[in-house]
Parts: C-alpha cells; structure tokens; sequence
C-alpha cells in the first residue's frame, strides 16, 4: 500500500485505528468453539463488525505459530479476509541475518509463496541494516521498526547513552531513516511514552508511528495526539484487547463494535486539528 492510500483511508473514515487481532482461542467466545475454525470464525465476526471503523488489522503471530499448522491456516485465512482497502500489520517482529530476513519476507509480503501478502512486517533493529533491508525490496512493502516501547524492559537497552546528547533509540531513529523514506518506514513508540513522543518526532518527523497501548495498557489517545501527530495524522494507533474482548456472549462483535466507535470518535475530533 502507498503512503496516499493509508492517508486518504484515515481522511475517509475520520479514523487511526489499528485493531489488533491477538485472538487468544482460550478467551473467545464459548459458543465459537464448535466451529471447525474458532479463531477465525472470531476474527472474522470481528472484522465485519469494525471494518468501516479502523484503517488498519495488526495480527501478533505468536497467538497463531502458538497452535501450529491449525495456527497458519487462520492467519492465512484471516489475511484474506481484511478488506482490502485496511493497512495489514504482520506482527511478527522479525529481524535476522541477510538471507534469513528474505526467507522471513518470502513468508509475509509473497502471496505465491506463502499464501499471505502483508503490507507491512513488525522488524526488531537489533542486528542493523542487513537484516532490515531484505524486507525493504518488495514495492509498497513496509517495515515497521521497533523503536520506544512501553514494555518493563526497554529501558534495558533503549535509553542507553551512546553518546553525551544521544540515546540508543534515538540512535535507531536517525540510522534507520538512512535506509528507508517515510513512505516505507514506520517505527513503533508505545503509547505509554507521552512527551517521549517530541524526541521520536525531533528524529522522526514524516514517518507513521505504530502505537501499541492505548485501552488495556492504560495509554492516553489525547496524549498520543497531542505529542505524536503530524500534518498528515502520521499515527497507527492500536488497540487489541479492549475491542476484541469487549464481551465474551453471543453479542461479542456487537460490543467490539460499541468500543472502537468510541475511539473513532475520539479520533475524528483529534484530526480536526490537522484537516
């Protein structure tokens, strides 16, 4: 998908919204069980129920490689139910040598190969260029780097000092965006981070940020917005467990629905101050 297309989306639908579709098979609905696929059966109900709501599907594969071959035929079978028009995330956070990243990219952007054709892959940048660039080659492909997360750990490596003006993730912006252009790059910040957002946008200020932990995790959209917005909305803002587990009834899509009409809202009037 172009650069162009992902932003008319969001002027269309007057929405930012990633809905990540982590379906756990152990928290869905009872009654989906006896399906002969329950995880996409779910996810499936899911999507018709928001489609209209969200620009954007994230699956974390871990939930489906967890479950094996069963695992990879919902994914495959789940990305070939996003609309066509939604920007699709594989979150698989890959990242390897060379020729292992282009093995991994055959497995996500190759439809021929793989049965699935991503628009983008979740990379971790730990290893440098050679094993971002292999997912950089396929037109209109994305990479989306891990960069500030929210998670207990990052502080672990991501706020390093490398130098006396200069923090590892910051170091990790400014490299990155060496290899790639804002209409193929985008970085994850979590949402957690608030005014971290000014020194993502000092070293970032065109690309789309990926922004995990809004709902569940506890972060603030006004935030998010205020911080991390640009001229053109420049935010993926995700949002998994508070849709998706809404309701665990009959009415599971019906109440996933209620929940993501109220973040779109949220997020109309947030773009209002851009458009």
């Amino acid at each position: 998908m172009e650069r162009k297309q992902l932003i008319e989306q969001i002027k269309s639908k007057k929405s930012f919204l990633c809905i990540g579709l982590d379906t756990d098979i152990k928290k869905i609905p009872q009654h989906l069980l006896d399906a002969e696929d329950p995880v996409f059966e779910f996810n499936r109900h899911i999507i018709d129920a928001t489609k209209d709501l969200c620009v954007s599907y994230k699956i974390n594969t871990a939930f489906y490689e967890s479950r094996g071959v069963k695992g990879w035929e919902s994914l495959i079978k789940t990305w070939k139910y996003l609309p066509k028009e939604a920007f699709s995330i594989a979150d698989a956070k890959r990242g390897d040598i060379g020729n292992t990243s282009e093995m991994y990219a055959e497995a996500f952007f190759n439809e021929n190969s793989s049965g699935m054709s991503f628009d983008s892959i979740t990379v971790a940048p730990y290893m440098g260029s050679d094993s971002v660039k292999p997912f950089l080659k396929s037109a209109n492909k994305w990479v989306i780097l891990l960069a500030l997360t929210s998670n207990g750990g990052s502080a672990d490596f991501q706020y390093t000092q490398v130098t006396e003006n200069e923090m590892l993730f910051e170091k990790v912006l400014k490299t990155a965006n060496t290899w790639a252009g804002a209409d193929q790059l985008m970085f994850v910040v979590g949402a957690t981070r608030g005014e971290g957002f000014l020194t993502v946008r000092k070293h970032a200020p065109d690309n789309f940020l990926l922004v995990p932990g809004v709902g569940a995790q506890g972060g603030s959209l006004e935030e998010v917005c205020k911080y991390g917005m640009n001229k053109d909305c420049g935010l993926l803002v995700n949002s998994s467990r508070a849709i998706i587990y809404a309701a665990s009834d009959q009415n599971f899509a019906e109440a996933a629905r209620a929940e993501a009409l109220k973040v779109q809202k949220d997020m109309a009037e947030a773009l209002k101050n851009i458009w």
